[in-house]
């Protein structure tokens, strides 16, 4: 992913939660609907998120230095393991919090239209937010599902920005639900399950982002189809005869070390063997453009 294909999505999601946040807290004051109160702090978090994306991609784009030679590329990493940290301790555990109280104390709404309306406007800029996010994640997912996407992504901002969109966009339906049920049926109750409900599920998109973010910054290798065109370019048949192993490691999202020990045919000069290096080097990097660091150790193929 490039760093300005997931800045547009970021940033859209940004202005979107912003202003839905402003508009929520609004219509919890006027209602006292604690599913728009719990919305209001999502959308808090969410904005939060967006920040920290963005500050992540600008810490990642510093230059190498000796206390860091690889680069500082896995920033994006952390500040996306943070991000889903924000999102559960912010968002999840205080819906669950407020829709739990709720339950137990129900509080009549007042006002209750007001919510709608706002809800249903918060909607239609979500659903903005996020089909930027789909229309920014589709070259990248390419036959994949979005599920595999998530997953398989050595990218963190486009995952993060789909989950927090989708998340989204469903705790905004339960929200409305529990104040339409609220108003249809004159019991409070609904409001709060609604509440719960939405906390329930940002622990789960919480959850899910943790454990990916996580994999991603202790470190992750290539993907299949990368470790597969990497292992093709790597030997020639004629200078460089086999791969004897190979090990692979991502940086940041857009740099991945390679590090490889492949036999040479016997009685190569040390001038063929630089020539074999330097070409194998040049054909992984046009097949696998990410892998911008290869170290190569030339070896000879010995039967045990």
């Amino acid at each position: 992913m490039s760093a300005g294909g997931g800045k547009k999505a970021i940033l859209a999601a940004l202005t979107a939660n912003a202003g839905i946040a402003v508009a929520k807290f609004v219509g919890a004051f006027i209602t006292g609907s604690a599913s728009m109160m719990a919305e209001g702090v999502h959308s808090v978090a969410d904005t939060s998120n967006q920040g920290l994306l963005l500050f992540g991609q600008r810490a990642a784009a510093k230059d190498a230095d000796e206390l860091h030679q690889f680069g500082y590329g896995r920033n994006r990493y952390f500040y996306s393991f943070v991000v889903a940290l924000v999102l559960f301790t912010l968002g999840s555990v205080f819906a669950i919090y407020e829709g739990i109280h709720k339950v137990q104390h129900p509080e009549e709404l007042s006002q209750p239209i007001v919510a709608v309306v706002i809800l249903v406007i918060a909607i239609g800029l979500e659903t903005y937010s996020f089909l930027t996010a789909v229309r920014e994640s589709r070259p990248l997912k390419g036959t994949a599902s979005w599920w595999q996407f998530i997953r398989n992504s050595r990218s963190p901002e486009l995952p993060v920005v789909l989950l927090e969109d989708t998340g989204a966009l469903i705790g905004l339906v339960l929200a409305l639900g529990g104040v339409g049920l609220t108003m249809v049926t004159d019991d409070p109750i609904f409001d709060g399950i609604g509440t719960l409900s939405i906390g329930i599920l940002l622990g789960v998109i919480a959850i899910v982002l943790i454990i990916e973010m996580k994999s991603l910054l202790i470190g992750e290798g290539a993907t299949p189809e990368q470790g597969r065109a990497i292992r093709e370019n790597l030997v020639d048949g004629t200078k460089i005869t086999s791969l004897i192993h190979l090990k692979t490691q991502y940086l940041g999202p857009d740099e991945m070390l390679v590090a490889a020990k492949v036999a040479l045919a016997p009685n190569l000069d040390i001038a063929d063997v630089a020539e074999a290096i330097d070409a194998a080097e040049m054909r992984v990097r046009a097949a696998v453009p990410t892998a911008r660091l290869i170290y190569l150790e030339p070896d000879l193929y010995r039967v045990e």
